[in-house]
């Protein structure tokens, strides 16, 4: 045991903390950038509460020296962070903007000297608008345009940086953004929803070509992920009707990434799940091959279970149907504390999750946990200006624990990367959840660490005094 009372951890076992572009960079308007989907959902009267937009998030973008210097003190072994597609190629396609590719330069460089090792993730959601505005995830040519952009990325930062994440939660791309409309670009839509489930896919699989064709020309390293964000599920009740509605679930939000990613075929309940929706016109021959390149790590981003329930169809009409419409219902979970997000704290069901991916995919690469930690009100600063987020360190604790319960049952988890290191836009939300171990006052964008950055960062140092 440690001295925070968490069981021993692999010694090579990493840790760090995550970001993503347009939550913390702000200058959307600075760089050459060009517009995100984000940009413009952002604006768009109604969309996020309160009105508020990433045009200055944290202001990364100008303070990220301050921002490493945090991480350095951390002592973290590594950083996730996000390329913004648009500071790369400002219409998704065509040549690079080099103040793009600067910027990101900087900011490799400077984690490099701070004894940081960069993990590069090519999407978080931020889309070119020009490409949203040729039909975006549901048609092929994006995914074509983004193994292009995956290059670019890859010829420049590929001798300082050897860890890359192709797609960040696809499943939030396709569904939140496509299908339930709370996520940019807002739509509510059935099988064009289903066709960006599999276009992102097939990016990715693009992507990774494109990543260890560059690592080969240039004679470099690179290991190449995808980060899912998984869910364990668990039916209502015992009946059949309730146990089908779980497997429903477990197919809109597990099994279309995986079974394709990892087995070289689509769920086979898909026809179950979707009916006609799921038509296939969107996939062609050889599609799966792309997909099911070789993974070197899965990223798994984990923050809460669910319970669910057979219900009727949202829409009767089939031909309004979306792509979350599976005649499932979310079922509250009781008598256990929820984070500020409304999610459930349940450590034991990230290990649940972790055995059953391992036992359900045999062929599972090493797992990296990208994304873990919690939402939690903490606004209010005593007289000695600290943050005192005891939940949250609670939150951390708890769910390490359980992934060493999962190292123990035999599941290959490398690392662990806590979600966030920064307050942030957090999405549809704006700035009224706060993930960071940093606290971010909006006003004046002053950076202060939370008792859960101090936490973490004795918990590294310790870890990394036993590793040698």
């Amino acid at each position: 045991m440690t001295s925070n009372g968490l069981p021993e951890l692999p010694p090579e076992f990493l840790f760090g903390t995550a970001t993503a572009s347009y939550q913390i960079e702000g200058a959307v308007h600075e760089g050459g950038r060009g517009p995100s989907i984000w940009d413009t959902y952002s604006h768009t009267p109604g969309a996020v509460d309160r009105g508020e937009t990433g045009d200055v998030a944290c202001d990364h973008y100008h303070r990220y020296r301050e921002d490493v210097g945090l991480l350095r003190e951390l002592g973290v072994d590594a950083y996730r962070f996000s390329i913004a597609w648009p500071r790369i190629q400002p219409a998704g396609s065509g040549p690079p903007n080099p103040e793009g590719l600067a910027f990101y330069d900087r900011l490799v460089d400077e984690l490099l000297a701070a004894g940081v090792a960069p993990v590069a993730t090519l999407y978080h959601w931020d889309l070119p608008q020009a490409l949203e505005d040729e039909g975006g995830w549901r048609v092929r040519a994006t995914a074509e345009r983004f193994a292009e952009y995956a290059r670019i990325v890859a010829d420049r930062l590929g001798d300082r940086v050897t860890r890359w994440i192709t797609l960040n939660e696809p499943f939030c791309a396709a569904f939140i953004g496509h299908s339930i409309g709370r996520h940019a670009p807002g739509t509510c839509e059935g099988t064009p929803a289903l066709a960006t489930a599999h276009n992102l896919l097939l990016a990715h699989g693009l992507a990774t070509r494109q990543l260890r064709a560059s690592a080969a020309e240039h004679d470099r390293s690179a290991e190449v992920g995808i980060t899912l964000n998984l869910d364990r599920l668990v039916p209502a009740t015992g009946s059949a009707e309730d146990r089908a509605a779980a497997d429903r679930a477990e197919t809109l939000h597990n099994r279309v990434w995986l079974d394709p990613l990892l087995c070289g075929h689509y769920p086979e309940n898909e026809a179950e799940t979707w009916g006609e929706l799921a038509d296939g016109s969107y996939r062609r021959d050889g599609d799966l091959e792309i997909i099911g390149q070789p993974l070197d790590f899965v990223g798994i981003n984990y923050y809460r279970p669910g319970k669910v329930k057979d219900a009727p169809y949202d829409e009767p009409d089939p031909a309004r149907r979306t792509a979350t419409d599976i005649r499932v219902a979310d079922v509250p979970f009781d008598g256990v504390r929820h984070t500020q997000m409304g999610w459930p704290v349940m450590p034991e069901t990230f290990t649940d999750l972790l055995v059953d991916v391992q036992r359900r995919y045999p062929n599972l690469p090493p797992v990296l946990i990208t994304e873990n930690g919690s939402a939690e009100p903490d606004l209010d600063r005593t007289g000695d200006g600290r943050v005192h987020d005891t939940d949250r360190i609670d939150y951390v604790r708890s769910h390490l624990e359980a992934v060493a319960d999962a190292i123990k049952a035999g599941v290959d988890v490398r690392g662990y990367f806590v979600w966030s290191l920064m307050d942030n836009f957090e999405w549809a939300f704006g700035y009224d959840r706060r993930f960071g171990i940093v606290r971010v006052d909006y006003d004046t964008l002053e950076r202060i660490p939370k008792d859960s950055y101090y936490w973490f960062r004795d918990l590294v140092r310790e870890h990394a005094a036993k590793r040698g």
